[in-house]
């Protein structure tokens, strides 16, 4: 076996690898704040560090749902090897979804496939986007965590957005001092210099749209939840139908590009997120579509505001229009409907947990969506909403109380 050069490894924030290196006995390590902080990049680096440093080391990876896992976290730490360039000394089963070397092993599994774990035990455990665990998935891992005398520094690490100021997490872990749990808050701050202005402008800007957003996502502390737009949702992990597909497109380049695929099933949305990245063009859009056998007689619904990025990918002979756009009229129809979304879906699943009703200073909640981490729910929007117009659904002429009025049968 080839030996690694330790200056492979690139840059670590060191403000994280610090508060781990100084506290060495600790059981668990939470580390949570705003968007942009930087805190998973760096948890996946100490990761691929002990994998590759370590010995003997038996790493656990893992999310609430296994298909979200394999698009994050998983990824994530591909591509940290891979910069590092220490691929090529590692051994990966993708079948399984584990990474080897030498003696140490990172294993990547889902609380939907807990039979991987049952009677395993760990050295580390990485919770990522832990708010999606309820208190019992945390008390079951910890049963897992270095239970023999050779374990005993073994540690769980947490990260995650703090979105509800009554989530376990935070009552448990980050409010309750414990000389076992080191607490870590960060937020863009901290990650400044990997940022781009764009993103952080919308961070900044936050502060003039929504109170709790501003708190949430730029600040990095605990936040209400409340006028929660959607909670007809659930997520689960099931086969997606091949055919009558229809997709959701909502463009942008600084901001996520988002795809979203749907199939109706008794009027029942089977939704599920196909793209959503940054800084890609419409042509960067067309090849994925290309390589990943987007059907070009499905018809996509993309956002009308940008006709000649709409023209571009019909002239790539893909079966695209605009959108129909009435934002209130749109949300009225999605909220009518029981979503069933697929646990891939990691970004939608991010968005529609948080996606809330303006409100103003006084209190007073508007009929209107804070227009920030919303960009794949545009896409689903766009695509149910025009689909409704399309099989007449729903009548042009809205109600005295601002609701559509849907016809008996609904969406097929």
């Amino acid at each position: 076996m080839s030996e690694l050069n330790p200056s492979m490894y690139g840059t670590i924030n060191d403000s994280f690898l610090e508060i781990v290196e100084n506290n060495l006995t600790a059981r668990r390590f939470a580390f949570y704040g705003g968007a942009g902080s930087g805190k998973s990049v760096f948890i996946a680096q100490f990761i691929c560090l002990k994998l590759l440093t370590g010995k003997n080391e038996r790493i656990l990876v893992l999310r609430k749902w296994l298909p979200a896992l394999k698009i994050s976290a998983y990824q994530l730490i591909l591509d940290i090897l891979e910069d590092w360039g220490a691929m090529k000394h590692v051994t990966l089963n993708k079948s399984d979804l584990f990474i080897t070397y030498g003696s140490n092993r990172i294993l990547f599994t889902g609380l939907d496939n807990p039979e991987k774990i049952k009677s395993a035990e760990f050295s580390y455990i990485w919770i990522e986007e832990a708010t999606d665990l309820n208190r019992e998935d945390y008390l079951q891992l910890g049963l897992r965590l270095g239970r023999s005398r050779a374990n005993v520094h073994a540690k769980m690490i947490f990260s995650f957005n703090p979105i509800d100021q009554y989530h376990w997490l935070i009552q448990d872990v980050v409010e309750t001092p414990s000389d076992s749990t080191i607490v870590h808050h960060s937020t863009y701050l901290d990650n400044y210099k990997n940022l781009s202005q764009a993103f952080i402008d919308d961070l900044e800007h936050l502060i003039y749209v929504d109170e709790n957003y501003y708190r949430v996502y730029a600040l990095g502390l605990p936040g209400v939840l409340k006028n929660i737009i959607y909670t007809n949702y659930v997520v689960e992990n099931f086969e997606m139908p091949i055919h009558n597909r229809f997709y959701g497109l909502d463009f942008g380049f600084n901001n996520p590009m988002a795809l979203v695929e749907i199939v109706m099933r008794d009027g029942i949305p089977l939704v599920c997120e196909r793209f959503y990245e940054r800084e890609k063009t419409t042509k960067d859009l067309i090849n994925w579509m290309d390589q990943n056998q987007i059907s070009k007689q499905s018809p996509i619904y993309a956002d009308s505001a940008e006709p000649d990025r709409i023209k571009e990918i019909y002239s790539s002979g893909y079966n695209i229009h605009p959108a129909k756009k009435d934002v209130t009229a749109g949300i009225d129809l999605v909220k009518s409907l029981k979503l069933r979304i697929h646990s891939s879906s990691s970004n939608l699943i991010s968005e529609i947990r948080t996606y809330k009703y303006k409100e103003t200073k006084d209190g007073q909640v508007l009929e209107e969506p804070v227009p920030f981490n919303d960009h794949i729910l545009d896409a689903v929007r766009y695509a149910l909403f025009t689909t409704a117009f399309k099989n007449r659904v729903i009548k042009k002429d809205r109600l005295p109380t601002g609701k559509t009025l849907i016809r008996s049968g609904g969406l097929t």
